[in-house]
């Protein structure tokens, strides 16, 4: 029998699977960065025209906010941002491992190396731009979030969610889009300048989907929070913790 220690009950089955979520979207939104997504609109949007353009890892990614605002709403601030940041190391575990089964030698009865390189192998100002686009605006989700509970207790989730998420998107949009097309390809030579015109458009284009997929998710988010606080008897996470 031990002295002078706690017992600590093991995480529950809502909180591994909240974690998992979120680690799961962030390496599906690493590998399906290099496809191009075009969504056709029925009427033509100023910088957009008739259609939204954006990575496929915005799909992916957007399930990162939604995990993340039901983890602070359950665990609170400090579990919320440890998850955010131990999960940001995780992004280059993932890119090691890709990188380095790129550089391993393919067996004859493999698919072309080339082709496995293109669509795996994210370059470097996609790296770049991605990285320093989730740590800022996950941290900030997680900050705004708790900074409006301070304000409005249990009540108004669906306001944190949607203005934490609405704010740290466009942080992520602004952040990913200028690093990855413009300033990484200028400063370091790698990938392609776009002009103005086009980098509007692909932050227009990714930040409306994001907007709309934020506001979508609301009632998933209350769903969520609420079946494990009936489930688990679990207490609203106080905002400091």
């Amino acid at each position: 029998m031990t002295t002078g220690s706690s017992i600590r009950a093991p995480p529950s089955a809502a909180q591994v699977g909240l974690i998992g979520l979120f680690v799961t979207a962030l390496v599906t939104a690493q590998l399906t960065a290099s496809k191009v997504l075009a969504f056709p609109l029925p009427v033509d949007l100023p910088l957009t025209g008739a259609e939204l353009v954006l990575p496929g890892a915005a799909l992916a990614y957007a399930l990162t906010f939604l995990a993340s605002d039901c983890y602070a709403e359950l665990y609170g601030r400090r579990a919320a941002q440890i998850v955010v940041n131990v999960a940001f190391v995780m992004n280059f575990v993932v890119l090691a491992l890709v990188w380095s089964t790129i550089a391993a030698p393919a067996d004859a009865t493999s698919i072309d190396p080339g082709m496995f390189a293109d669509v795996l192998g994210a370059s470097t100002n996609i790296v770049l731009g991605s990285l320093l686009a989730y740590l800022v605006s996950q941290n900030w989700d997680v900050v705004v979030f708790h900074r409006i509970r301070e304000y409005t207790g249990r009540e108004k989730l669906w306001l944190r969610n949607i203005a934490s998420t609405a704010s740290s998107q466009a942080i992520d949009t602004v952040i990913f889009v200028a690093i990855a097309f413009a300033i990484a390809p200028a400063i370091l030579g790698v990938g392609v300048v776009l002009g103005l015109e086009t980098l509007l458009a692909l932050m227009v284009g990714q930040y409306l989907l994001k907007l709309g997929i934020a506001v979508l998710d609301t009632p998933i988010v209350y769903a969520v929070v609420h079946l494990v606080r009936s489930r688990d008897g679990l207490e609203v996470a106080e905002a400091t913790t």
